[in-house]
């Protein structure tokens, strides 16, 4: 598979439909509305379906445009983007599988490869880079908006150009979408650090619920249903939680654990040396070498400890 054949099935097909994974985050949403944006520009009749769209992101053109469901039962292509699993594609009526051809464009190492065609990019820090790259390989205009949103999926998933992913390509692009007027520092703040007072008051929560074992090396703490509840917080909020144990001195692992209606979510961080993405896996889950996630079906209590364990034979 080649760029070559995505560009042939984009230029062949009259009713495209856009995917990303569930609980976006603004490399799924920016890197959806920037190829959105583009196809809109080809004539194409596109649509992007994010049914839990976090309403930190309303900033990004084109945020009016996002639908909850597919208007149509088919479409001639689906693309998937920032989605490693088919199992957690935000796909509310399963039209993905339905649609005559289906493109995969993402970069987590666990993407299970699962389009008729897969552009899947493994030492990309971000998908939004991924899709710079497509674009600039077809030799298609990026303005100011696209630039915007595309910026805000490489700040997201690059905790603000900090983690050990970032390439010199990364800031090469930065710096192309600075002279075209994005104001990165604004979309920096928007998307890291303007947070809602709700956010505010579960990150408090799991700061004094911060729990450091195994001589300091992980770092855990956890929110439950009612917790969710009573603060008022959505998804979108709890975003970001896990990396304040990671910043702690000597913590190796971060672990955050949050109810759903289908068990406890734990998201994982990791500094140096642990593969949290090998952690997850055995848990059904998945992700990066230093960011990944699982859902573990049990109480609270057996939740932790059944992370805690394997997360312990990865410590040295």
């Amino acid at each position: 598979m080649t760029l070559e054949d995505i560009r042939e099935v984009i230029k062949n097909s009259k009713t495209i439909v856009l995917f990303t994974h569930e609980n976006p985050d603004g490399d799924a949403i920016g890197s959806t509305m920037a190829l959105y944006l583009i196809l809109k520009k080809l004539e194409k009749n596109v649509e992007m379906i994010i049914p839990n769209f976090p309403n930190t992101f309303s900033f990004l053109p084109a945020s009016k445009d996002v639908l909850v469901e597919p208007s149509l039962k088919k479409y001639d292509l689906a693309i998937a983007l920032d989605c490693a699993d088919i199992k957690r594609l935000d796909d509310p009526k399963e039209t993905f599988l339905k649609c005559t051809t289906r493109v995969n464009i993402d970069h987590h190492p666990s993407n299970g490869m699962f389009g008729d065609l897969n552009f899947v990019n493994h030492v990309a820090p971000a998908c939004a880079q991924i899709v710079t790259s497509i674009l600039e390989y077809y030799k298609i205009d990026i303005d100011k908006d696209v630039a915007t949103c595309l910026i805000t999926g490489i700040i997201t998933d690059t905790g603000g150009f900090r983690y050990e992913g970032v390439t010199s390509e990364t800031f090469e692009i930065a710096s192309e979408f600075l002279e075209k007027g994005v104001v990165i520092s604004k979309v920096y703040r928007d998307v890291l650090s303007n947070i809602s007072r709700r956010k505010f008051e579960a990150r408090k929560l799991t700061m004094n619920r911060l729990e450091f074992l195994e001589n300091g090396k992980i770092a855990y703490t956890y929110m439950t249903k009612e917790d969710i509840d009573k603060l008022g917080v959505n998804q979108s909020d709890l975003e970001g939680i896990v990396e304040n144990g990671r910043d702690v001195e000597n913590v190796e692992v971060s672990i955050f654990l949050y109810e759903t209606e289908k068990g406890f979510k734990a998201s994982l961080r990791s500094n140096d040396y642990v593969n949290v993405s090998d952690i997850c896996l055995l848990f059904n889950g998945g992700g990066h070498v230093k960011a990944a996630g699982c859902t573990l079906p049990y109480s609270l209590k057996e939740s932790k400890e059944r992370i805690l364990t394997q997360t312990k034979r990865f410590l040295k």
